[in-house]
């Protein structure tokens, strides 16, 4: 499968199940930690190195911007991604979540820093994600999780820890249906393509170095 072609491919074990795994681990420690020490106060919830419990995409849902482990899989996994799809790309931002049962991710396309998208499995219970690959807006309010009647079912994909989903984000609209599962370990890493319409303005998502909060 081409992604120039079809704007997303699938990537079986680009990262080992071994580091999937060291990773998994890391995100349910920190998840926990994180939880730990804003129930104690023994820090501010608006603590930009602390993961957050807030995300209005996905409320009740532990995601962290930019964590350092993640950061470095951000730039592990470049070489295999840009053999694999053929494109000159550059990092841009790293973020990770830990589902649990319930959560959604609604239907939605990217902001301009993750016009090459992907999604790794770390671990945990499986969780299809869906693309529409037709490339349409059918999303009315992605908050309210409101899309235009009829909108594509789009296709679905599965992926076993290690695996990654590139995709174009900011073509193709994208979701997860209610998680059915105890947990589920994921983080996306986004990058630009050079020779595209962002080109090289968003590199780091306009921050100075990699493993740092956001700056705006």
């Amino acid at each position: 499968m081409s992604f120039k072609k079809n704007k997303y491919q699938v990537i079986r074990q680009a990262i080992s199940k071994d580091v999937a795994d060291i990773a998994f681990t890391y995100l349910q420690i920190s998840a926990e930690a994180d939880f730990w020490m804003l129930q104690n106060n023994e820090t501010h919830s608006k603590n930009p190195l602390i993961g957050k419990f807030t995300s209005q995409q996905v409320p009740n849902c532990y995601s962290k911007y930019a964590d350092r482990l993640m950061e470095t899989l951000l730039i592990y996994t470049m070489p295999v991604m840009q053999k694999k799809t053929k494109l000159n790309l550059i990092p841009t931002y790293a973020y990770t979540r830990l589902y649990r049962t319930g959560n959604v991710l609604r239907r939605h396309k990217d902001r301009p820093s993750c016009e090459i998208s992907t999604t790794l499995n770390l671990g945990g219970d499986p969780w299809s994600i869906y693309l529409d690959p037709t490339g349409a807006d059918n999303v009315i309010d992605e908050h309210k999780n409101i899309h235009k009647p009829n909108a594509p079912k789009g296709i679905k994909i599965d992926l076993k820890p290690g695996d990654m989903l590139i995709y174009s984000g900011c073509d193709l609209e994208h979701w997860r249906e209610p998680f059915q599962g105890k947990l589920c370990g994921q983080v996306f890493l986004h990058y630009n393509y050079i020779e595209g319409k962002y080109g090289k303005e968003n590199l780091y998502d306009k921050r100075p170095i990699l493993g740092i909060p956001e700056l705006r």
